[in-house]
């Protein structure tokens, strides 16, 4: 819809106004570590962050919530109410592809109203990653590094400035009667340009082969030997799919108050890496070695989610590779599989 030219110096001023008039949630430093929480002034925001813990998803994707609610004979549904917008601040790339994703998922078919309800009422404000965030993201292999729509507001840091672009009238009315805003000039898309041109040499691609081949490299791959020697190496402790921003696997639990009168049923985050989580009635699990599982999720991220919704499941933010306690790692997955198959191509000619 437009660009625009912010100084750095009113960034601050801005942010306390957004918080002043909604909820303003973003990345704040906790532990060493970033991790999305609310924002209440400026200073508390770390705007230049690595990569966060958590995606931002849990806020459009809680990770537990009230469905319905019972005592005696009545039962009703919790229904999503619109509250004050909230505002995510500092997304980036990777995630925002991430929730692109997600909005996918969760409009086609059957819909789900209380996703959707949240997704309405959250104002994203991305930003141009310009270096990688740790030695584990992979994000230009998935074609994740940039991003052209899909945001309010999207900023690019210029030094003494931030282009501002509007994806949106919910982001444009965002920088409302804010003084500090120009138009740009003929310069200022130069810098753009110049900013975005640099960045691309700090990225490296890390995957041994083009992101288009991997569900055909899966394909290939299902009878690998190398799912048993992830098998052996998996705590099945769940950690890389509760990072994942692309993640959408949940369970319904009905919890009773002691009276056995009241109740209410919940929606939590779930894994497919969880022993439990493919047994079905008479105790059969579908799933039940820790190998299978793993196959499972490469293929989910690789594979099934092209054919489902042509979109790849993986947007290499490298969240479960830092997570993960035994180092199993989609980079050294995928290259691990694609230099099997060639090994095997060459042994058959």
């Amino acid at each position: 819809m437009g660009l625009k030219i912010m100084q750095k110096a009113a960034f601050p001023g801005w942010v306390n106004r957004l918080c002043a008039s909604c909820r303003v949630v973003g990345p704040k430093p906790l532990h060493g570590q970033y991790v999305f929480d609310d924002i209440g002034a400026a200073e508390e925001l770390a705007i230049d962050y690595s990569t966060s813990v958590l995606p931002p998803k849990k806020y459009i994707l809680p990770q537990r919530e009230e469905l319905l609610y019972f005592k005696g004979d009545q039962i009703e549904a919790v229904i999503e109410e619109a509250s004050q917008p909230t505002v995510i601040m500092g997304v980036h790339t990777c995630d925002m592809h991430a929730i692109h994703f997600l909005d996918r998922v969760y409009e086609q078919g059957y819909t789900d109203q209380h996703y959707l309800a949240r997704r309405e009422n959250t104002i994203l404000v991305s930003i141009e990653c310009l270096r990688p965030c740790t030695e584990s993201s992979f994000c230009k292999d998935m074609g994740t590094l940039s991003i052209t729509e899909g945001f309010d507001l999207h900023l690019t840091d210029l030094g003494d400035e931030y282009a501002v672009d509007i994806g949106s009238e919910k982001g444009e009315a965002l920088l409302d009667n804010l003084e500090e805003v120009s138009d740009p000039t003929s310069e200022d898309y130069q810098r753009v340009n110049r900013v975005i041109a640099e960045k691309w040499p700090r990225f490296h691609y890390k995957l041994d082969f083009d992101v288009t081949e991997l569900p055909s490299l899966l394909t290939a791959s299902a009878n690998s030997d190398y799912w048993g020697e992830l098998g052996d190496r998996c705590l099945a402790c769940a950690m890389c799919t509760n990072v994942c921003p692309t993640c959408y696997c949940f369970n319904i639990v009905d919890e009773v108050d002691f009276s056995l009168n009241a109740g209410q049923r919940t929606r939590q985050w779930d894994s497919c890496q969880l022993d439990e989580f493919a047994t079905v009635a008479g105790g059969h699990n579908f799933r039940e070695t820790r190998a299978a599982r793993q196959r499972h999720r490469f293929f989910r991220k690789g594979k099934y989610q092209w054919e489902a919704h042509g979109l790849i499941g993986c947007v290499g933010c490298g969240r479960c590779a830092e997570a993960c306690l035994v180092h199993i790692t989609p980079v050294d997955t995928f290259n691990q599989l694609n230099l099997r198959r060639r090994k095997a191509t060459a042994e058959v000619k």
